[in-house]
């Protein structure tokens, strides 16, 4: 109440009056302040930031592990990627996407586990996890005392980690070739040694990689190869194969589920950011390896720091990369076929018909490339009744796409015909596959228009 003397007021009514509507309070402000540091989720703990996220500054440390996992699972979930009868193989470079992969898909190992054993009947079994370390420096200048100590800090990983026993499988890649061949290492060399292109080299080293992981997977039982990829690297593939002109076959690389291979792959981090799997390994301390590779300046480098980039001005730019591709349509081998298995339970089945791909019964997939595997286009599938006389070089590299032919085959006659003589045998099975299934599906064509046996032309 201010007072009504006539000269000023020594007791500072006033200034105390106004002090109140004009100034916020200590505690307002204090509250205010608080309020943005707080977890969205559980209002409770304090954020953490930093690490340039798309969620960066909105969860606390027990929440943002919660909403990585909440990620992987629900694309494991949806799309039926690991079912109890299942036995997964972690492809494991040792990097932080394929160390969160593996510690996630242990993790639903261990709960599936203690389920089991908790359980009466016992009616569920619980899926295997294998690891597999491909060892690239037969092709890549690795020193030797970094991959020694590698295989040293992969083995503590895996062993470390609670049961259920994972079995640990270091592959050297020029087992492509023959686990018993002693000149798979030489013929390897020799093989990239003919591809000048540097894109060309690290698209080679892919494919070889795959057919390492197909190989390992075949001979020991496992039917899901699980990947590491991110929707960071699959938004770097996205601009990389549109560069390189692979927009036919792009939408075959960026699904959940890859079943064009003998073992189907899968990438339940599809929708996992690179920050915040960074994230994830500094919070619980999760060991990696980097090893050293000499700067390169292929397409694909260049794409992964230009996108990088993007990612730093807006965190936002991967998803809407990954997000535009994906209005792409997907190829039938994409599609998830539904689960008949009475093992899998009712839930998984009900959320994979609900999360499944609806795909375009017009788009082709019978024919693929042979070097990389990746869907032919109608305009590059070979009418194969014109090249009865081609040699076996020239038929292989007709039949690759187009990307393959300007990246990775040489232009000369001469080096395609020792880039042939040292492919592993298993590109050349699939070249000859797919050229007898050319002549085979022409043949059905012309079916009517064939004599047989004992028919006379008249």
């Amino acid at each position: 109440m201010a007072c009504n003397g006539v000269g000023g007021c020594q007791s500072g009514c006033y200034k105390d009056e106004e002090q109140t509507h004009d100034q916020p309070t200590e505690s307002s402000e204090t509250e205010s302040k608080t309020s943005t540091n707080i977890c969205i989720k559980c209002k409770l703990n304090d954020v953490i930031s930093g690490y340039g996220g798309i969620d960066d500054g909105r969860f606390c440390a027990d929440c943002f592990r919660s909403n990585l996992f909440g990620k992987f699972r629900l694309a494991v979930t949806s799309n039926a990627m690991i079912s109890p009868t299942d036995k997964v193989l972690v492809a494991f470079s040792g990097g932080p996407s394929s160390r969160v992969a593996l510690q996630f898909v242990h993790d639903l190992q261990e709960r599936a586990h203690k389920n089991f054993e908790a359980s009466r009947d016992r009616s569920l079994p619980v899926f295997g996890v294998g690891v597999v370390f491909i060892d690239e420096s037969a092709v890549l200048p690795i020193p030797a005392h970094e991959m020694e100590e590698a295989v040293e800090v992969i083995s503590l990983i895996v062993s470390s980690l609670a049961p259920p026993r994972k079995e640990l499988h270091f592959v050297p890649i020029e087992t492509v070739y023959s686990s018993d061949s002693s000149d798979g290492k030489d013929r390897l060399i020799e093989l990239m040694n003919v591809v000048s292109d540097t894109t060309g080299r690290e698209d080679m080293l892919l494919s070889l990689r795959m057919l390492a992981l197909q190989k390992v997977a075949s001979e020991f039982g496992y039917n899901r190869i699980l990947l590491g990829s991110c929707i960071s690297r699959i938004a770097a593939h996205v601009l990389s194969a549109t560069v390189k002109g692979q927009g036919y076959s792009l939408p075959a690389d960026i699904q959940y589920v890859d079943a064009r291979w003998e073992i189907p792959a899968v990438l339940p981090l599809r929708d996992c950011f690179a920050q915040e799997i960074n994230m994830f390994c500094n919070l619980d301390s999760l060991k990696t390896i980097k090893l050293s590779t000499s700067p390169s300046s292929s397409i694909n480098s260049l794409v992964s720091s230009f996108v990088a980039l993007l990612q730093e001005e807006n965190p936002s730019r991967e998803s809407t990369i990954v997000r535009t591709a994906g209005k792409l349509i997907p190829f039938q081998f994409n599609r998830i076929p539904e689960i008949v298995d009475g093992n899998v339970p009712l839930a998984t089945r009900r959320r994979q018909k609900r999360y499944n791909l609806k795909t375009n019964e017009s788009v082709s997939s019978e024919s693929f490339c042979p070097l990389c595997n990746s869907p032919l286009a109608k305009s590059e599938i070979v009418d194969w009744s014109n090249h009865n006389n081609c040699k076996s070089s020239d038929t292989f590299y007709t039949s690759c796409c187009s990307s393959c032919q300007f990246q990775i085959l040489p232009p000369d006659t001469t080096s395609m015909e020792k880039f042939y003589t040292d492919l592993p045998h298993s590109m050349v099975a699939r070249a000859n596959r797919v050229n007898n299934g050319n002549l085979n599906a022409l043949r059905e064509q012309i079916q009517d228009c064939l004599l047989s046996d004992g028919e006379n032309e008249t």
